[in-house]
């Protein structure tokens, strides 16, 4: 158990103590909604504070630092992107454009590490959530405090909502970043053939990081609800990112079409949509709806079987 996890259990035992009774032995008093926003803040310190959170994000900063190089050296010749490869010029998606505007970095960047690095970061806080407290011992001391299961719960799902969001960041910053020093910027091609000024292209960077951050709480949810399921942080762990790896292969299987709409990274590149001028809205609505779809059910089952369980670790 860290020092950090240890101070949290013990300052959370003691104000559950304090509240639990008011004076002379009064009845418990409901918990102030300035309680919860400790709680919230309580779990979104210790979260970015695990030299786990550290690392993860500094993996997905490096990534697209070392896209943006591997481009410029394989571009330095003057030739395009993919060139060297036998290949047609063009590229995976966005990276054909990035040596004419460094912009274009954080789309790719966002693209490359969608399919596997960003859920799989998400995966492995989620499911270390809930299982990782009860294997440490502080699970139970932290019940012991009177926001109750449900607000403990929903201050987890909220701080794994905030590291969608920062982990969404760090990407599209690091590229942004490195976009910027390793290629020249201006104004930006649409994938629609539209020219937008710069600033325009920035506020797409900022929908488009908003777009993936939302598509990742479906495996941000699943990985909440399994963590529910176990005392140990590490099954919980390996069970969501396995299960994000299967549910990754059902997706590329043509004859599982019928389902594949139902599955939550099915609508995750949904975000080039953004960079279209109009915005194509169909694809990103079913996004929307899908990734609510497994907040509402999974999240359900998470409070269900988290306010019903046993505590004993």
């Amino acid at each position: 158990m860290s020092q950090a996890d240890v101070s949290r259990a013990e300052a959370s035992k003691g104000a559950g103590r304090a509240k639990a009774t008011g004076p002379a032995g009064a009845p418990a008093r409901r918990p102030s909604p300035l309680w919860t926003l400790a709680l919230f803040r309580s779990e979104l310190g210790t979260t970015f504070r695990r030299w786990r959170t550290i690392a993860l994000l500094g993996v997905l900063a490096v990534i697209p630092v070392l896209t943006g190089i591997a481009v410029k050296i394989e571009t330095s010749d003057g030739g395009s992107f993919g060139e060297g490869r036998g290949g047609d010029g063009q590229g995976p998606a966005f990276f054909s454009q990035i040596t004419n505007n460094g912009i274009f970095l954080v789309f790719a960047s966002l693209a490359a590490t969608l399919p596997v690095f960003l859920p799989m970061a998400i995966g492995v806080i989620a499911g270390d959530s809930v299982a990782g407290e009860a294997g440490s011992g502080t699970l139970r001391y932290l019940l012991v405090a009177p926001a109750g299961r449900t607000r403990l719960l929903l201050a987890k799902f909220t701080t794994l909502m905030a590291f969608c969001l920062v982990a969404t960041g760090v990407v599209a910053a690091a590229g942004l970043a490195t976009g910027a020093l390793l290629f020249p910027l201006g104004d930006v091609t649409l994938i629609s053939g539209t020219t937008v000024s710069f600033a325009d292209g920035l506020l797409r960077v900022l929908a488009v990081a908003g777009v993936v951050a939302y598509s990742l709480i479906g495996i941000a949810t699943v990985g909440l609800f399994i963590s529910t399921l176990t005392n140990s942080g590490i099954a919980a762990m390996a069970a969501t990112v396995g299960l994000l790896v299967t549910v990754q292969i059902l997706d590329t299987i043509p004859q599982l079409h019928a389902i594949q709409p139902y599955l939550f990274p099915h609508y995750w590149l949904s975000f080039a949509d953004v960079l279209r001028d109009p915005v194509y809205w169909d694809q990103l609505a079913k996004n929307f709806q899908l990734q609510a779809l497994y907040v509402a059910v999974f999240g359900s089952a998470a409070w269900a079987r988290f306010t019903a369980r046993d505590i004993t670790a």
